[in-house]
């Protein structure tokens, strides 16, 4: 769901305000823009100029002229004319340099940058100081400035054969910005209380409000616009990760360059230009960086991104005497429309772009939605610093109280900074009318439920997985299933489904129903009855939850299945910090739908009585998550991620008749690239113990049809499993599987061709103890080690790829073709 957010930010431009002077700065001799120049007005305001020189002076109070100096040139001072608001300013070259600025005979940026890396711990305050704390105030507006909008309303024509013929009257700009100039067309506000100690930094929301919601988007409070600190190794700006400039490796990404020298908060700093030395047409991280010329500290800190959108974070600082130290004061975070060469469609509009073009380009004419853009600013107060801080719930990064959404308007008038003016004031009645009429709140549930699978039915959600499936056991397999939402409680669910198969002839059901026992926990305590079939020594980590797919290709194959009829009971709980974890006690009849007869000391079953206990837990220690009001989220997802099961039968317990356990590991770690590529692994292993059945061992989900020819064996791929091992080909009591992707950005080769490249590589070893026990079926074991390896082309046209995979190593067939398998993958596409 955070993709969601964009839906609100996709359309992006530049500020501007009442009094406003654009302008560009460029160096006389060789006519190059000089980037971060500084510009200040006679009524004390500051500036930079951007990264193409270019700089935009916004204020509502006029002033009557401006400076512009950049070190190693002379400075130039311009008067304001009267109507003219666009100056192009040349400066000439010094011919001596700052020296009071050079501290060694090496470029003195990288060796101020060297002081600021080696005093890191000293100037950060989560290093620095035992515990700080301070409330801070948010404002996020998406709006436009309608004095930038032409609102004329224009004839369209189209063109006939003997002509141009008047078509129809646009008056789209008018419209526009006739509604800007009432209201903005997003905002927001919070107020949250940092508090920071033992190294743990939580958030805690006091109050929030979303134009046009009564309950606020969660996801989009905790959309991360811009890093809390400075000094971490990674910055990350708008949800992306970039190395920090004064990271300890950062002088092996980045370019720096001695800009200025300035006076913040009556300290001099340096202002440092830094670029990343990578070349890429969507360049890295670059910006500014002004370093106290004492402590080599941040004073404050310009970061941007400048592409397909241009996005830039301001860090304002204070410096605190008592402590000598800079701590963070305000944030500034904004989204201005970039260049790209391609117009590009997302949510179901369409960003259009005017690519890099000269100056004499005529340029596509601008439609009222390119001066939109997106400003958030955050100011901290309240600051106290080194004070006994006692975090409840530290394990949750972000908490939002139960009350926050329902603050009167006093408790805003307490803490807003400037009160809001008549715009702002209109927009939460504008949008919270237009929300109610198009049901807005009700569209956005209903998205939720669909993209997890569901389709809300009143007090209903229809599970749309138990609707159609097929196999070659059960054929076609038609069904009904879902659970009651919280309109019918939320205290109290029932759920279940029953299903038929064409080709067995079989009816399957499952009913349960569970209770809310822990609210900040979400703990649920459950039974269920389920009469169903299942894949054979398949591995399922029953925390997992099932993702929602349109088609699941890899069970279309299995003809191996075993029956279930089962009790269970259950707790499911988040009570451990980052941890997800599901208790179960059960009794199963189990019956092998296949030749299968399991020998125990003789003794031979056909079916058999499981009663076991069992716990799957999943643990995601370097995640953040989110409390909130109706559940709790994870809004940061990072890796590794680890999930545990183990599983143990219960002697004579309800007819229990085997002794067994089961141990069942799983880590997953992905590593995104700013490129576009995307790098994936995943562990697994198992091990069991005792008497276990054919049914419950490791199959090491094989894909592969055994058939003639490498035509006849085309099947849909499966997500991480063995495309060239044949069903039912091996069996383990303990294995360990690993797999390896690296994907490529996609190329385009032709308009509508963008394939993925994917290249794939996965190894097992297994052993299987107790081979005499198991009668029916010829099966292999993994001692020698399976191993594959393959190309994926995903996203050909319209979702449709194509791989291959070739089987080596000890297990590898004698004829070659054997070992090869094509597979047809599908991508679909939600456009979130």
């Amino acid at each position: 769901m955070k993709q969601l957010c964009l839906f609100f930010f996709f359309l992006t431009l530049s500020l501007q305000a009442q009094f406003q002077v654009n302008g560009i700065v460029k160096e006389s001799t060789t006519n190059k823009p000089l980037p971060f120049a500084t510009i200040t007005t006679n009524n004390g305001l500051n500036t930079i100029s951007d990264v193409d020189g270019k700089f935009s002076i916004a204020t509502a109070i006029p002033f009557t002229a401006f400076d512009i100096s950049y070190i190693g040139f002379t400075k130039a001072r311009i008067a304001i004319e009267k109507n003219k608001n666009y100056y192009v300013v040349v400066l000439s070259q010094k011919t001596d340099n700052l020296n009071e600025v050079r501290i060694s005979n090496e470029n003195p940026a990288l060796a101020i940058i060297r002081k600021t890396i080696e005093n890191k711990n000293n100037n950060n305050p989560q290093k620095k100081l035992r515990s700080f704390e301070f409330k801070s105030y948010n404002k996020l507006i998406v709006t436009a400035n309608p004095d930038s909008i032409d609102g004329r309303i224009d004839s369209v024509f189209v063109q006939k054969s003997i002509g141009k013929q008047f078509s129809k009257i646009d008056s789209s700009d008018y419209k526009f910005k006739e509604v800007i100039r009432q209201q903005h067309l997003f905002q927001t506000e919070k107020v949250s209380q940092y508090q920071f100690a033992n190294s743990t930094l939580k958030e805690t929301i006091l109050g929030t409000k979303m134009a046009g919601f009564k309950q606020p988007v969660y996801e989009i409070i905790a959309f991360n616009l811009q890093s809390f600190s400075i000094y971490d190794s990674s910055y990350e700006l708008f949800e992306t990760k970039y190395n920090s400039p004064i990271a300890n490796d950062a002088l092996n990404d980045y370019n720096y360059k001695l800009l200025d020298s300035l006076i913040i908060d009556g300290r001099n700093t340096y202002m440092i230009y830094f670029k990343n030395k990578k070349k890429r047409k969507a360049s890295g991280l670059e910006g500014v960086l002004y370093i106290d010329q004492n402590n080599f500290a941040v004073a404050k800190a310009v970061m941007r991104i400048k592409g397909v959108l241009d996005i830039s974070g301001i860090h304002d600082f204070k410096y605190i005497p008592n402590e000598k130290l800079w701590f963070p004061t305000d944030k500034t975070f904004k989204i201005v429309k970039g260049k790209n060469d391609d117009d590009i469609k997302i949510l179901g509009g369409t960003i259009q772009f005017d690519g890099d073009v000269e100056q004499d380009f005529k340029e596509r004419k601008k439609v009222a939605s390119d001066f939109t853009y997106l400003l958030s600013h955050t100011n901290n107060f309240e600051i106290q610093y080194n004070i006994p801080i006692q975090i409840k719930k530290s394990a949750i990064y972000i908490e939002i109280k139960d009350d926050a959404i329902n603050k009167p308007e006093h408790f805003w008038n307490t803490y807003r900074k400037d009160s809001l003016d008549s715009r702002s004031q209109k927009t939460y009645l504008a949008l919270d009318s237009i929300s109610s009429k198009k049901r807005i709140e009700s569209r956005i549930r209903f998205g939720r439920k669909i993209i997890n699978g569901y389709l809300p039915i009143g007090k209903f959600d229809l599970d749309l997985r138990k609707l159609f499936s097929y196999n070659n056991y059960e054929g076609f397999r038609l069904g009904i299933g879902g659970v009651t939402n919280e309109q019918f409680s939320k205290k109290f669910r029932i759920e279940g489904y029953t299903a038929y198969g064409t080709k067995d002839g079989n009816f399957k059901y499952n009913l349960g129903m569970a209770t809310r026992v822990g609210k900040f926990s979400n703990s649920w305590i459950g039974v269920s009855y389920t009469d169903d079939v299942r894949e054979i020594a398949s591995t399922v980590f029953t925390i997992d939850k099932k993702p929602f797919k349109i088609y699941d290709p890899r069970p279309i194959n299995i003809s191996t299945f075993y029956n279930y009829v089962s009790w269970k009971t259950f707790i499911e709980t988040k009570i451990i910090p980052k941890t997800e974890s599901f208790w179960e006690l059960s009794r199963a009849a189990i019956e092998p739908k296949f030749n299968y007869i399991f020998n125990l000391n003789e003794k031979l079953y056909s079916s058999y009585v499981m009663t076991t206990a069992m716990v799957s837990l999943r643990w995601n220690p370097f995640s953040d998550y989110m409390q909130t009001p109706t559940g709790r989220i994870e809004v940061e997802k990072r890796f590794p991620k680890f999930t545990f099961q183990y599983t143990q039968s219960l002697p004579k317990v309800m007819q229990n008749d085997f002794e067994l356990s089961k141990f069942d590991f799983k880590t997953e770690y992905e590593k995104k690239y700013l490129n576009g590529q995307k790098t994936s692994l995943l562990f697994e292993a198992g091990y069991a113990l005792g008497d276990v059945p054919l049914t419950h061992l490791y199959n090491t989900s094989p894909n592969n049809i055994t058939k003639e020819t490498i035509m006849q064996r085309i099947t849909f791929a499966g997500k991480n499993s063995f495309e060239t091992m044949f069903f039912n080909e091996f069996f383990s009591s303990e294995y360990a599987y690993f797999q390896f992707k690296h994907g490529f950005s996609r190329v385009t080769l032709f308009k509508k061709v963008k394939p993925s490249l994917v290249l794939v590589s996965r190894m097992a070893w297994g052993n299987l103890r107790k081979p005499e026990q198991h009668v029916g079926l010829d099966y292999k074991t993994l001692d020698k080690g399976y191993f594959e390896s393959g190309i994926e082309l995903n996203q050909i046209y319209n979702g449709l790829g194509l791989g291959g995979f070739y089987r080596y190593g000890p297990n590898q067939l004698s004829k070659f073709q054997d070992n090869i398998a094509v597979k047809i993958s599908f991508v679909l596409n939600l456009g979130l």
